[in-house]
C-alpha cells in the first residue's frame, strides 16, 4: 500500500505541475499576446520552451525550502496526498473563474493544512510558511516598484526616439523579457513540485521497513537529518525532468481565461510597458530563487503590470479588478489549508 500511495502522489504532483503550467501560462505570455507581438499559439510554445530550459539554469533552492514546509520525520503519505489534491482542486476552481491565484501558495497551504490536521502546529515549519506568506505582499510590491522604475527610465531614455521605430524595437525586446520571465516561472514553480515529490519519497523511506540504503541507491535521493530536520542534498534526475516536462506541457495547453485577465483587465499594456513588466517580474523571480524563497509568479507579474500602469497615472489601473485578485491571494493559503485538512480526515478513514 505504501509504495502504491507513493506512486499515486508522484502522478498527482505531476498533474498539479501540468495544471500549474496552463494556470500560470498567462503570467509569462499575457503581455506578449495583448501587445500582439506573438500569436497565442506562438506565445505558449515560446514560454514552454523556456520553462523547460530552466532545468539547466537554476539550482534546487526552492525545492529544498518547500520540502521543509512540514517536518517529514513526523508526517505520513496521507498528509502529502491530501495537500496535493487540495492544491489541484483550488487551482482548477480559480482557473475556471479566470482568477490568477497563486499555485505556489495553494500547494504550500495544502501541505501545511494537512500536516496540522495530522500532528498539530508542531509538525510544520512556521518560519518557512511565514516567509512564504510575507511574500504575498512583498512580491507584488517589489515587482511594482521595479516595473515603475524601469518604465520611467526607459521613457526618459527614449523620449526623443521615433515612436514607430521605438515600438518596433520594444516588440522585439518583449521576446527577450518574456523568455526571461518564463525562465523564472520554470525555475520557481516546477521546483515546488520537486520539493513535494522529494518529501513524499523521504516519508516513504522513513515508514518503509526495507533496506533504505538499497532503495536510496535506486531512487538516487540523498538527504541528511540534522537535529530532527531533513536537508535534501541531491534529487534524482528523473524528478526535475518530469516536473519541467509537465509544467512545459501545461504551458503548451494555454490558459486563455487568465490570459485575458492579466493581459487586458488590469491595465492596457504597450510593448514598452510589456518589456518593463516582464523584466521586473523576471528580476524579482531570479532574486527570490537565489534566496530560496518560493514566491508566486502570479503575484509578481500582477504587481509589475500595476507598476507600469502607475507610471502613466493612478487611474490607468483598474483597481476594482486588482482588489478582487488580492482577495483571492489572501484566501488561497487558508482555503487550501482548510480543504487539505478536511481531505486528510476523510482519506485517513480509508488509508
Amino acid at each position: 500500500m505504501g509504495f502504491t500511495l507513493l506512486i499515486v502522489i508522484i502522478v498527482l504532483a505531476l498533474v498539479f505541475d501540468y495544471i500549474n503550467g496552463f494556470h500560470d501560462a498567462a503570467n509569462s505570455i499575457a503581455t506578449v499576446v495583448s501587445t500582439k507581438v506573438l500569436t497565442p499559439f506562438q506565445a505558449v510554445v515560446w514560454a514552454a520552451f523556456f520553462n523547460f530550459l530552466a532545468y539547466w539554469i537554476f539550482n534546487l533552492n526552492v525545492a529544498d525550502t518547500v520540502a521543509k514546509t512540514a517536518d517529514t520525520m513526523n508526517i505520513n503519505l496521507v498528509v502529502i496526498l491530501a495537500g496535493v489534491i487540495a492544491a489541484i482542486c483550488w487551482n482548477l476552481f480559480t482557473w475556471w473563474f479566470g482568477i490568477p491565484s497563486s499555485s505556489s501558495h495553494t500547494l504550500i497551504g495544502g501541505f501545511a493544512g494537512a500536516a496540522v490536521a495530522h500532528g498539530g502546529l508542531d509538525v510544520i515549519n512556521l518560519g518557512v510558511i511565514g516567509k512564504v506568506a510575507s511574500f504575498i505582499v512583498l512580491a507584488p510590491i517589489i515587482g511594482m516598484i521595479m516595473a515603475y522604475t524601469i518604465t520611467v527610465i526607459i521613457i526618459n531614455i527614449c523620449k526623443n526616439a521615433n515612436p514607430s521605430r521605438a515600438e518596433w524595437w520594444f516588440k522585439k525586446l518583449q521576446l527577450v523579457s518574456s523568455a526571461l520571465f518564463s525562465l523564472g516561472h520554470g525555475g520557481n514553480d516546477a521546483q515546488k513540485v520537486m520539493g513535494i515529490i522529494a518529501a513524499a519519497i523521504i516519508v516513504y523511506l522513513k515508514d518503509a521497513h526495507v533496506d533504505m540504503n538499497a532503495l536510496n541507491h535506486w531512487l538516487q535521493l540523498s538527504y541528511t537529518v540534522v537535529e530532527g530536520k531533513v536537508k535534501i542534498n541531491h534529487i534524482p534526475e528523473w524528478i526535475p525532468i518530469a516536473c519541467y516536462t509537465a509544467i512545459a506541457a501545461g504551458t503548451m495547453s494555454g490558459g486563455w481565461k487568465i490570459v485575458k485577465t492579466m493581459g487586458t483587465k488590469i491595465t492596457k499594456v504597450t510593448p514598452l510597458e510589456g518589456v518593463a513588466a516582464e523584466t521586473a517580474g523576471a528580476m524579482t523571480l531570479f532574486m527570490t530563487e537565489y534566496f530560496k524563497i518560493p514566491v508566486s509568479t502570479t503575484h509578481t507579474i500582477t504587481g509589475s503590470i500595476i507598476g507600469v500602469g502607475l507610471s502613466k497615472r493612478i487611474s490607468a489601473v483598474r483597481w476594482g479588478v486588482t482588489i478582487s485578485l488580492m482577495w483571492a491571494w489572501v484566501l488561497t493559503i487558508p482555503v487550501s489549508a482548510a480543504l487539505a485538512a478536511s481531505l486528510y480526515f476523510l482519506l485517513s478513514l480509508f488509508l
